[in-house]
């Protein structure tokens, strides 16, 4: 069933759209363009009525309508009779257009490339297949080798943990899927994290969540390590404000603003959900992509009850779709009833990779550790040369920086940088209903000759938004 946009909902997505020069009817398309692209405007959701539309934005139906039409043109439009205008994409409508690589700089995407010796693990873990094939193969809950060694690895950091605890899943944002689904009715609500990992809130709604959200500030090292601001505290009173039935939070280098909360935080954030009776989902695929923050902190469920969700995504390989979740006894058989209409289990195969690759974590992180350094180290310094004025915080781990662009412009920036052969994610994907223009997600795990090529096609965005004045700003360029 297709989902209807109203006309002050679209109106609160385009923000600050128009421009001083140019057409009326083009600003308003590329908009509208870039949040489909964005994938703020979903695939096959249905416009508003161009008369609803016009009214809403002061503007002539005329005007409305051209828009629509460049849109129709450009394929990101298809009219249906009766059922007005429904977005799509070019070519497959499920996905993202993803350019040439030959042709475009991919931006978008905060993760690492493969490990170098990912092959050789693979050829081990064929060798590990013939001991499995005497079964069905469908594996709803984890073979016991990987149970065992996810177990092995939070109890090494801090959590103990029984295998029993252990559910493995295609990868962490199914984890997060299965868990919104188990936890969460239509109408319940669920806290966030704002901004935050933007496909978590899609599977909050599409269990049917009311999403309350709590600020989280972009990270500063301070003397003690972490950023201004008392987001516990904030977290404490919106739990107890909201009573919401989940909260779904990233306590370690947060994407995308890089922070993490001390020991103390995580203590009077789990207590007061414990008193709420809110389950904390606590998302840990960046958990263990320590660059230099010196500190040594347990996995959030060390501190109190919570639900721990982890993968070997980010510091693996993205195609290797495994993750898990970490939870009591009886939330795992919860969550074995909600996967089986979805769907049978992980591969064998992958899951005998990862039970290897567990074993060489250490290895792998000390590798990362280097890799993200020297990423980070280079993206600090290639933007302070080219855009003294934005504020890029000197994050301490994970995979990106939430760069403060010191005016509301993040989608103009996004949408003028595809004209310049990169893709890259204005800062309203990570947040709800059009906030976060003045931020831009910037990855930090790219090597030198690619983050050069972004920094460049970035320079030249910004160049030709110089050039045409955006309302209520005088100066791009200015520090948050």
């Amino acid at each position: 069933m297709e989902a209807t946009l109203s006309a002050r909902a679209l109106e609160n997505l385009l923000g600050a759209w128009r421009g001083d020069g140019g057409s009326v009817y083009r600003a308003l398309a590329d908009r509208i363009r870039l949040l489909m692209l964005d994938g703020r405007i979903p695939v096959d959701t249905r416009l508003p009525a161009e008369r609803d539309l016009a009214e809403r934005l002061g503007l002539s139906r005329t005007t409305v309508t051209a828009a629509y039409r460049e849109l129709r043109e450009q394929r990101m439009l298809r009219s249906i009779r009766g059922s007005g205008s429904v977005a799509r994409l070019p070519g497959a409508p499920a996905v993202l257009p993803v350019p040439p690589a030959a042709d475009y700089v991919d931006f978008s995407k905060a993760a690492l490339a493969a490990l170098p010796w990912l092959p050789e693990v693979a050829r081990e873990a064929v060798e590990d297949l013939p001991a499995h094939l005497g079964d069905s193969g469908f594996d709803p809950i984890g073979i016991p080798q990987l149970h065992t060694a996810i177990a092995e690895r939070y109890t090494a950091r801090g959590l103990r943990t029984d295998p029993e605890q252990v559910m493995v899943t295609l990868g962490a944002q199914h984890a997060i899927a299965l868990l919104s689904r188990a936890l969460v009715g239509r109408g319940d609500r669920a806290l966030i994290e704002a901004p935050t990992y933007p496909h978590a809130y899609e599977a909050l709604r599409a269990a049917g969540a009311r999403l309350v959200t709590v600020a989280t500030s972009p990270h500063d090292v301070g003397p003690d390590g972490f950023g201004a601001g008392d987001e516990a505290g904030d977290l404490v009173r919106a739990m107890g404000h909201a009573n919401p039935v989940a909260a779904y939070l990233m306590p370690d280098f947060h994407n995308p603003t890089g922070r993490s909360l001390d020991a103390e935080a995580r203590e009077r954030v789990l207590d007061a959900a414990a008193r709420q009776g809110t389950v904390v989902i606590a998302d840990e695929t960046t958990a263990e992509l320590d660059i230099d923050r010196g500190l040594e902190l347990q996995p959030l469920a060390a501190y109190g009850p919570a639900v721990m969700v982890g993968s070997v995504g980010k510091t693996v390989w993205g195609g290797i779709r495994v993750g898990w979740i970490r939870a009591d006894r009886p939330l795992i058989r919860r969550l074995l009833a909600v996967r089986s209409p979805g769907d049978l289990g992980t591969p064998i195969l992958e899951q005998l990779m990862v039970a290897r690759l567990l074993d060489r974590m250490d290895d792998i992180l000390d590798l990362r550790r280097e890799q993200l350094r020297a990423g980070r180290d280079h993206l600090e310094r290639r933007l302070a040369d080219a855009f003294p004025g934005w504020h890029v915080p000197h994050v301490d781990g994970g995979i990106a920086t939430w760069v403060g662009l010191g005016a509301p412009v993040s989608s103009q920036l996004a949408l003028a940088a595809r004209t310049q052969g990169l893709i890259v994610a204005a800062g309203p994907r990570f947040g709800i209903d059009g906030a976060f223009e003045r931020f831009l997600r910037l990855p930090i795990c790219y090597d030198a000759e690619t983050t050069d090529a972004a920094v460049q096609a970035l320079a030249r965005a910004w160049g030709s938004l110089a050039r045409t004045p955006v309302p209520d700003q005088s100066v791009l360029a200015a520090v948050v």
